[in-house]
Parts: structure tokens; sequence; C-alpha cells
């Protein structure tokens, strides 16, 4: 490869600069990417494309340029008929803008909840002038103005203030909002929105203070209750029930279903044996039915106290069919 190179010097006052000058004959450049085969192989193309909006556009391409049917295009990469018919109605009404998903890929897409280019100024200059103002306040003048009233919510975690979010439900509430709906518009779940309006028809404007979530009870439990329910576990043939009966004997008030909990923590701490049970004989259920109507019982309460006009005692009698064990009469 032949190369020329120039030194060029030159003076300016003290000041001595070199250029150089190199020229190349007959070399191009090196190409910027790797050439590839043209192809209509779907599993290649999809490995060539470097973005979502250009793997979208290369599904649709056949049928914006060259017609293709939707039918065929799914045939070919395997996408539902109705969406890529879709998407190529969206193409051709929108142009580039339908391959974007959202605004902040630059292409939002104009809907029923897109305001206005003056609403949207509008809201701008409000919150700059007066910050404080809240959302409802510049929601209305965009009401009475251009006669479109903006959403003014938010979720229900980005509301900081707790009493602005539990007013927020109130307000919703009284507007003929159900609680399905307020729950999912302010992204929060059902009991939430439950607990909130209990709060609010029990204690007033106190219900909307926040409490903090602190244990109010006293564990009962402690280490010597414990000890006591692990020496009386030491006879197998003791439950919960009956070892909450023996602790109150000795003045211990334990709740039964907190016994079985600290037995089962015992049982697996030292390896102690669980009660068990003897098996019992399943019994025979008297005038057992075989076919319908074959026996009928009768069951007879006497009530002393009851809400008739006749102050006597009534006798309240029901008839039940042994086969379907259905109310006959009553």
């Amino acid at each position: 490869m032949a190369r020329k190179s120039l030194l060029l010097l030159e003076k300016s006052g003290t000041l001595e600069r070199s250029i150089v000058i190199s020229e190349r004959q007959g070399e191009l450049p090196s190409p910027k990417r790797a050439r590839r085969e043209r192809t209509d192989e779907w599993a290649k193309i999809q490995q060539w494309t470097l973005w979502p909006e250009q793997t979208l556009y290369e599904e649709i391409r056949p049928l914006v340029l060259f017609h293709e049917t939707a039918g065929e295009r799914a045939k070919e990469i395997d996408v539902p008929q109705r969406t890529l018919a879709r998407k190529a109605d969206e193409f051709e009404r929108l142009g580039m803008r339908s391959l974007f998903s959202s605004e902040e890929h630059g292409g939002a897409r104009e809907s029923s909840l897109t305001l206005p280019a003056e609403i949207r100024q509008l809201i701008v200059d409000l919150h700059y002038e007066m910050p404080t103002m809240s959302w409802r306040e510049i929601a209305e003048i965009c009401y009475i103005r251009h006669g479109r009233r903006p959403h003014h919510k938010r979720p229900w975690h980005e509301i900081s203030d707790s009493a602005e979010r539990k007013l927020a439900v109130i307000r919703l509430h009284s507007e003929g909002w159900s609680v399905t709906s307020i729950a999912s518009y302010l992204v929060t779940s059902r009991h939430t929105v439950y607990d909130t309006l209990q709060r609010w028809a029990d204690e007033g404007v106190a219900g909307l203070d926040a409490k903090p979530k602190t244990n109010k009870g006293v564990r009962k439990a402690t280490l010597k209750i414990k000890n006591e329910i692990r020496k009386l576990q030491e006879n197998p043939l003791l439950g919960e029930y009956r070892v909450h009966t023996a602790l109150l004997r000795m003045g211990i008030e334990v709740s039964p279903s907190t016994c079985g909990r600290i037995m089962a923590a015992n049982r697996k701490l030292y390896g102690l044996e669980k009660p068990q049970h003897s098996p019992r004989e399943k019994l025979e259920m008297p005038f057992k039915a075989v076919r319908r109507h074959q026996f009928w019982s009768c069951d007879i309460r006497y009530i002393e106290e009851h809400l008739l006009s006749d102050p006597k005692p009534v006798y309240l009698i029901t008839i039940f069919e042994n086969f379907s064990r259905g109310v006959t009469r009553t």
C-alpha cells in the first residue's frame, strides 16, 4: 500500500508548528457493521432486532408494505392474528407513534384520558403560582374554564399524610363509590378501605389520626407458665383442654389454643410424645333409613319465652325425614 507523508514547518514568531499530512491511496474505510445475508426467516430476524419497537415493526411490515393478510403472517411468526391486525391498523392511523407503548419512549397515544395542551398548561401555571393549592381546587378551576374536570386523586401509597389518605376514602365513599372501586382506584386493599370507613363511623374525626401499631395486651406465656405446661405434658394422655383446666386449678389463666401452641413447641424441643387418642367405634345411627320416608323422627321443644301475642308457653314440633335428613314439617 503506497503512502505519502509531507512534513510542513511553519514559523510564526517564537511558535513553531509542524503539520504532518498523510494520505493513503487505494484504501477504503472498513464497514461499520458486518454484512448479513437478507432473509425472511423470522427466527433470525428476531435475533437481529435491537429494540422491542423494531421487533413489532418487523412483525407488521409485510401487512403494511406488501398488504399480506394477518392470517398468513400469524402462521409465519406464531403471533395472534387479531393482534397483528390491530397493530397494523394502529400503524396506518398513527404512524411510528403506534410502536411505542408509553410517553417516556416518545409515543404517547391520545385517548379519552389525554388532556388538551391548554388544560395541561393551566395546571402547570396554577401549581407554579400557588403551590399550596389542592389538586381538587385545580381540577375545579379546569372544569370552570374548559368544561373538563381532570382526575385529582392519587394512589394510597403516594399520599404521605395518613389523615389525607383516610379522608380521600371517606370522600369517595360519600360520592357513592363502592368499596371495591375505591380500593382499585387508590391502589390499596378492600380491607384497608373497610377499616377506614369503620373507624370513621365509630370515632368520627378522631378516626383520621394515625394510631401506633403496638401490642396492647401483655404476653401471658411466661417461662414459668411454659415450664408448668412442660411438667403437665409429661403425661401423654393430657391434651390442650385438659392442660388448660389443670392450669386454671393452679390459678393460671391461659387459653387452650395457647396451651396447644406451647405444647407443640415443647414436643419439638424436648421430644415429648403427642397425646394418643384411643380409637372409637363408629356408632350406628338409630332408625337408619335405606329409602325415602321409611322412618320419620320428631323433635319437640318447650318454649316459655317468645314474642307471640299469647304469652302462654308453646311447643315447637319438628318432623325430620331420616333418609334425606331434611325437615318435612314444623
